[in-house]
C-alpha cells in the first residue's frame, strides 16, 4: 500500500486540497490526513496544532494575540495553536510549505488554498474516481484531554456523520497513543488500528499514566511487546524507516500484524547516507535504491511525500 503523506505533499503544500488531489492522480492507494480540534469541536487537518508555520497566521494582525506558550507532549512551543481558534476563524487562514528550503518550488502555492476540515478531506475521497482509503492520524489525544477535548468523542463523531451520507473508503485510523485507539476499538468503530511507533522515546498517554515506568516503544517492539499489541485488539503497528527491518516484519506478521513505515523521502535530507548523492540537502538522492531497500523488508505499506515514486521504484 503506498499512503500518500498528507496528501502529496512533495509536491504541494500538505493537507490541502491540491495535496489530496494530486495523490489520488498519482495512484495512490490511500491518504494521510492528521487530525486536531478547533475550540468549538471541529477537527482539522494539520500535522501539528501549533499552526505558525503552515498557515499564514502570524501574519494576520487580527490573530496577533492569539500566540501563546504551551506545553504538548513534553515539548514546550510558542506559536498558534487549533485549539484557540473557532472553525470560523481558521477557515479564513491558508496554507504554506512546511519545508521551504527543501522544497522551493512548492512554496509557489503558498496563500492559494485554505485550510481543510476532516470532512473536507473525506467529501474530497468521496468524489475520488476510484477507492482510495483513508489513513487517519489523531495527534496529541492526552494533551488535549488535559483541555478538556475528546479526541476518540470528536473522531467517532466525524466517522459516523460520513458513514450516514454514504462515505465508504476503507477506513485505518493510527497514533502514537495506543489508548485513543483502545477507546474507539471499545466504541466499536468500524476501522482498522494501527499503533505509531517512533524508533526511541515512549508514548505520551504512558508518560502520564505510568511516569518513569512506562515502557518505551523499543520494549513494545520485543516479542512480548507484539503479542500484547496483538492481544490488545490492534491490527498493526507504524515504524519510523530507521526502525524497520525484516527481523521486526516477520515477527509482526507471525502474530497476525500489519507493518507500516513511514516516511520515504527522496531528498538527501531525509535518506541514509549510503543512498545520499551531491553536497545539497535538498537534492534528490539515490531514493530508488532506498526505497526499493524498505520494501524488500516485507512491510505491508509506506507513507511517501511523492506517492508515485515507491511505484517507479517497485516497477520490474
Amino acid at each position: 500500500m503506498v499512503i500518500a503523506h498528507r496528501g502529496a505533499s512533495g509536491y504541494r503544500p500538505e493537507h490541502t486540497a491540491a495535496a489530496y488531489e494530486l495523490a489520488i492522480a498519482l495512484g495512490a492507494d490511500a491518504v494521510e490526513p492528521d487530525v486536531v480540534p478547533t475550540r468549538d469541536g471541529v477537527l482539522v487537518v494539520r500535522h501539528e496544532n501549533e499552526i505558525g508555520g503552515t498557515t499564514d497566521v502570524a501574519d494576520r494582525p487580527e490573530f496577533a494575540d492569539r500566540r501563546t506558550t504551551r506545553v504538548v507532549d513534553g515539548h514546550k512551543l510558542t506559536g498558534w495553536f487549533t485549539e484557540d481558534f473557532t472553525w470560523a476563524e481558521l477557515s479564513t487562514l491558508t496554507a504554506r510549505e512546511r519545508l521551504p528550503r527543501v522544497r522551493p518550488a512548492s512554496t509557489r502555492f503558498d496563500g492559494r488554498y485554505p485550510v481543510l476540515r476532516l470532512e473536507d478531506v473525506l467529501r474530497i475521497l468521496d468524489a475520488a474516481p476510484r477507492p482510495v482509503a483513508v489513513v487517519l492520524e489523531i495527534k496529541h489525544a492526552t494533551y488535549f484531554a488535559s483541555v478538556g477535548i475528546d479526541m476518540a468523542r470528536l473522531v467517532e463523531r466525524e466517522v459516523i456523520r460520513w458513514r450516514a451520507r454514504g462515505g465508504t473508503a476503507p477506513l485505518i485510523v493510527e497514533s502514537f497513543e495506543q489508548g485513543v485507539l483502545d477507546e474507539l476499538r471499545r466504541r466499536e468503530l468500524r476501522a482498522r488500528f494501527v499503533y505509531l511507533h517512533e524508533r526511541r522515546g515512549t508514548a505520551a498517554d504512558l508518560v502520564a499514566a505510568r511516569g518513569r515506568a512506562a515502557p518505551s516503544w523499543e520494549s513494545q517492539r520485543t516479542n512480548a511487546g507484539l503479542d500484547a499489541l496483538a492481544e490488545s485488539g490492534m491490527h498493526g503497528l507504524s515504524v519510523e524507516t530507521s526502525a524497520l527491518s525484516r527481523d521486526l516484519v516477520t515477527r509482526a506478521h507471525a502474530r497476525g500484524l500489519d507493518v507500516y513505515a513511514w516516511t520515504l523521502r527522496p531528498e538527501n535530507r531525509f535518506l541514509p547516507e549510503r543512498h545520499r548523492l551531491g553536497a545539497s540537502s535538498a537534492a534528490h538522492g539515490d531514493w530508488h535504491a532506498w526505497f526499493a531497500e524498505v520494501a524488500a523488508t516485507g512491510v505491508d505499506g509506506v507513507f511517501a511525500d511523492h506517492p508515485d515514486l515507491p511505484r517507479e521504484a517497485l516497477r520490474p
